[in-house]
Order: C-alpha cells, then sequence, then structure tokens
C-alpha cells in the first residue's frame, strides 16, 4: 500500500504470502492514479517515497531516479530505521485502520479478487470519512 502524507491510501496491492515486500513497489508506484492538482497540470508521479530497509536495493532506487522521484530508503547496515518512524506511522495508522474492517482481518475470501475488491471498499471508505470531516 502507498499513501500520500496524510495517511490516505494511494495504491492498493494483495500478493501471496511469499513475496517480498520489494517486489511489490515498482507495480503500486505505477498504479498511482494522476493527482489532480488545484494550480498546473495533473502530477503522475509522487515527488518523494519514504521507505524502510526491506526496499534497499540498488535496481529499486535506480528505477525511482529514471523517474524523477526522490527516494529516502534507509540503508541496510548503515542507518537505523528510527530516523523514518515521524513518517512511517502514517502508513502504520492506516493499517490499523483497515484491520478495524472485520472482512479484512481475517481473509474470509478464498479468491484474491474478492479480497482486493474488499480492500478496495475499505479503501475507499477511509477516503470518505477523512475527507467528510
Amino acid at each position: 500500500m502507498i499513501t500520500e502524507r496524510t495517511g490516505l491510501p494511494l495504491s492498493v496491492g494483495i500478493s501471496g504470502a511469499n513475496l517480498h515486500d520489494s517486489q511489490a513497489l515498482i507495480p503500486l508506484v505505477k498504479g498511482i492514479p494522476p493527482i489532480r492538482s488545484r494550480r498546473g497540470r495533473r502530477r503522475r508521479k509522487p515527488a518523494k517515497l519514504h521507505a524502510d530497509k526491506g526496499y534497499d536495493y540498488a535496481h529499486l532506487r535506480r528505477w525511482l531516479r529514471e523517474r524523477g522521484i526522490t527516494h529516502r530508503i534507509a540503508r541496510k547496515g548503515i542507518e537505523t530505521s528510527q530516523r523514518l518512524g515521524r513518517h512511517r506511522w502514517t502508513i502504520e495508522r492506516t493499517m490499523a485502520w483497515l484491520a478495524g474492517y472485520r472482512r479484512l482481518h481475517r481473509r474470509y475470501e478464498r479468491k484474491a479478487e474478492h479480497f482486493l475488491a474488499f480492500t478496495s471498499i475499505a479503501c475507499t471508505l477511509i477516503c470518505y470519512r477523512r475527507l467528510a470531516n
């Protein structure tokens, strides 16, 4: 899941239990819809991406750099993940919001398409409730 700065989900995907998180980064970034802004053209990509050490791979850094996305990925063995804590809590909060939906807390659905549909509905409800306030 990719969220914006306030925690609203921008892109959601599901994968198998044995798939590493780094393999899902490129499809999730590609899945971000164009963002409407009040001034100028629609933004087609995020300006910055914060990630933890699980995404510390040279090919991911190169891919983000080629697309003009500034990345802030903690390096393995060099940096601590604590510096990312001020940005990471938003995704953790969003995951907690998703866990509040009973159908998503445990995976009741057998088909991945159905689970993705319920996840998308939950994300839509999160966005609606957040923007309605």
